[in-house]
């Protein structure tokens, strides 16, 4: 085979040629990764004939339809808004257009095909084909329409967005204001009436006591959907489900009929419930395995009961009509999962793998009362999320709700089986080696198809967006470079692990992303971390976005910190996140410690380098603080490190950066990270619970001084 054939095929399908990594390095995408990469993707590419042959079906595709599926405007960029069409060359005959806005307004005309700017010609099997220019009218309102043609190539429909030229931006922000908040996983929560993780009744607690303290946000981890048959399968960044909601986090005690419904009564009032209660508020680490249960026999309960209150009923039905045909699709795959257990759902059965099949419908139809049931869960997990962030709202949180969208979904969840075609199974998307994990990521989750999604007109990523931009005043976009590019890793033809970046259509992503933002009044946090490509940054300012910049990772020449006033204004700004130690970890070098005892360096050299690197970058730190006025003279870290933790926050505080987090962690002087990146089962990620119950660190000394020192940072919000 002829690499210039091959090379074509995987630049038009968005095989990127290489990356330069963080020192600088290039590395090339073999020819090996991209015929694995192309195979996974569903185009045949293990021979010079079939490379051809995939090559020219790519390259023919767009010829054989009069409009592309979906574009997306944006005429703020200075161009008119335009659509391409397909017609036979020459033509006389006129072509009619008609525009459905989303609005209800329309708009509409008959132009001859010779009058339309013409871009390029092609011959096909079908004569030679033009493709031209059809200029829409000024003005058109945002939102999402459908463009309808008719004319001398045949008739056709596609979805048009006309997108913002930037994200939603309050006025605090555009006027130069700046805020805080406190960060937090909710699991991690514990408290007095929990049931051994932290809820949305605690996360309600928790905003009124920060927001009492000067806080105007509360970040939290992904809300997805896990498995409730799978309850160890506890990682936030790996869901079943990105649009649904954890029913893990429901308060039970405020469901509607809790204390009125005797059935749920008599259950929750016996001895053998009050000791699985009590068991995992003992618990060291959170007991999803005892937890789940518990929750859903207590909830089936207030379900059966659901009938006594006509008021929550009605907002249920209503729930259930708005949520509509995916919303009962989700239900009957967690029905499905119970059904069938660990086994995931490539497994089952071939009938039931197909949400499609008439062996589901009447497995539904079967299990109304069981998938009723899974809807009922989401419905109150929705409800008492729109509380809390009604809770920010009337305590005059500027940002309220700070919500996490993670990057993928897992293989074996709702979102793979209900939408089959969006994902390739085939691979896996993750990260190049890079200083925290030399032997690099691989995260485990299938990349969509960039193919798939502008065929289906972008209609998941609006849905994903949407659903996490509900009850939300801010979102962070886990990995935003996959918005750009994701680094897929697939198994090559000789059995070896290959990786190459793909390519996303980023610039209708970010137009998309705009639109969502700005109907929602939903600031956007874009997480830069990593292989950041050139140029990304600067324009994700552009487009309003906010980049994540964590302090240990901001530095100048020779590893020193970066002083506040170099921090850009258009950044959320914190100390660390799960991924990384926390301030006392950082400061005590546990997780130099955690990865050494994991063997997750490469030799006894690198922990021995990292080893004399931490002496080095503690003292870094007391430097850079010194340099702020922010310690005293002589301090000694080990003897109080409470001194340490405000200053950080302090430093972070004065810089520009328009919203500053404080991890609940920290404030609760928490030594281990949530999360090891690298680690599945050798470490217990996602499961650590704060020492410290939230009543006790709303009230602690050291909360009340790291919000104090904040809010007298002049110019907080």
């Amino acid at each position: 085979m002829t690499d210039s054939t091959l090379a074509r095929l995987a630049e038009l399908a968005g095989i990127e040629a290489g990356y330069w990594d963080v020192e600088n390095v290039w590395h090339e995408t073999a020819p090996l990764t991209m015929q694995a990469i192309l195979l996974a993707m569903g185009l045949k590419a293990g021979s010079e004939a079939d490379a051809a042959e995939s090559l020219h079906a790519l390259q023919d595709a767009p010829w054989r339809r009069t409009l592309e599926p979906v574009t997306v405007v944006r005429p703020g960029a200075g161009t008119p808004a335009a659509v391409t069409v397909v017609l036979p060359e020459a033509s006389a005959a006129a072509l009619t257009w008609t525009l459905a806005c989303e609005d209800g307004t329309s708009h509409g005309g008959t132009v001859l095909p010779r009058d339309l700017e013409r871009l390029e010609q092609r011959a096909t099997d079908a004569g030679t084909l033009e493709r031209r220019r059809l200029p829409l009218p000024e003005g058109l309102p945002e939102g999402y329409h459908t463009l309808s043609v008719e004319g001398p190539g045949g008739t056709g429909t596609a979805s048009l967005v006309v997108a913002p030229a930037r994200a939603y931006m309050p006025d605090w922000v555009r006027g130069g204001g700046r805020a805080w908040g406190v960060a937090c996983h909710l699991y991690t929560l514990t408290s007095a009436r929990n049931w051994g993780m932290g809820d949305f009744g605690d996360l309600a607690r928790l905003a009124d006591g920060m927001a009492g303290q000067g806080a105007d946000a509360v970040g939290l981890n992904p809300m997805h959907a896990l498995f409730p048959g799978n309850p160890e399968h506890a990682s936030p960044y790996s869901p079943s489900s990105r649009r649904y909601l954890n029913p893990l986090f429901i308060d039970v005690t405020v469901a509607p009929g809790y204390g009125a419904c005797a059935e749920a009564q008599r259950l929750m009032e016996s001895a053998e419930f009050r000791e699985g209660i009590a068991a995992a508020r003992r618990a060291e680490l959170v007991d999803y395995a005892t937890i789940g249960p518990l929750k859903e026999k207590a909830l089936a309960a207030l379900h059966g009961c659901l009938g006594d209150h006509p008021e929550a009923r009605a907002d249920f039905a209503a729930f259930k009509e708005a949520g509509g045909r995916q919303l009962h699709r989700f239900g009957v795959f967690e029905v499905l999962q119970e059904r069938f257990g660990s086994t995931p759902w490539h497994q089952w059965p071939t009938a039931y793998q197909d949400p499609e099949s008439e062996t589901v419908a009447q497995f539904a139809s079967h299990n109304a009362g069981a998938v009723d049931f899974r809807l009922y869960l989401q419905w109150l997990a929705d409800r008492q999320f729109g509380a809390a962030q009604r809770t920010c709202h009337e305590r005059g949180m500027h940002v309220g709700l700070y919500r996490d969208l993670a990057v993928g979904s897992n293989p074996d969840g709702a979102d793979t089986w209900t939408q089959q075609g969006l994902f390739v199974t085939g691979a896996s998307f993750g990260a190049p080696p890079d200083p925290l994990n030399a032997f690099g990521q691989d995260w485990g989750v299938p990349p969509l198809s960039p193919l798939a999604l502008k065929e289906r007109a972008y209609q998941p990523f609006i849905d994903i967006v949407r659903g996490n931009m509900r009850h939300a005043g801010a979102l962070r976009m886990d990995h935003a470079m996959g918005l750009m590019h994701l680094f897929w890793q697939v198994r090559r033809p000789d059995n070896s692990m290959g990786g190459a970046y793909v390519r996303y259509p980023f610039e209708d992503l970010l137009g998309i992303l705009a639109l969502e933002s700005q109907r929602n009044a939903c600031l956007v946090v874009g997480e830069d971390l990593g292989t950041v490509p050139a140029g990304f940054r600067e324009r994700m300012s552009r487009e309003g976005i906010l980049s994540y910049r964590l302090m240990y990772f901001e530095r100048q020449e020779h590893g020193v910190f970066k002083p506040p006033h170099a921090y850009p204004a258009l950044a959320l700004a914190t100390p660390g996140t799960h991924d990384l130690h926390t301030i006392l970890g950082h400061w005590q070098g546990r997780d130099i410690t955690v990865r050494r005892k994991l063997s997750l360096f490469p030799d006894d050299t690198a922990r021995a380098e990292a080893e004399r690197d931490r002496v080095t970058d503690r003292q870094r730190l007391i430097d850079a603080l010194h340099s702020e006025n922010l310690l005293p003279e002589g301090y000694v870290p080990d003897e109080d490190l409470t001194p340490l933790i405000v200053a950080i926050h302090r430093y972070l505080a004065r810089s520009p950066a328009c919203l500053m987090m404080v991890n609940l962690d920290d404030l609760a002087v928490e030594a281990d990270q949530i999360n090891v990146p690298g680690t599945v089962t050798e470490y217990p990620n996602w499961r650590r619970r704060l020492s410290a119950p939230l009543e006790t660190l709303l009230e602690a000394p050291l909360t009340r001084a790291v919000a104090a020192a904040v809010n007298r940072e002049e110019g907080r919000v």
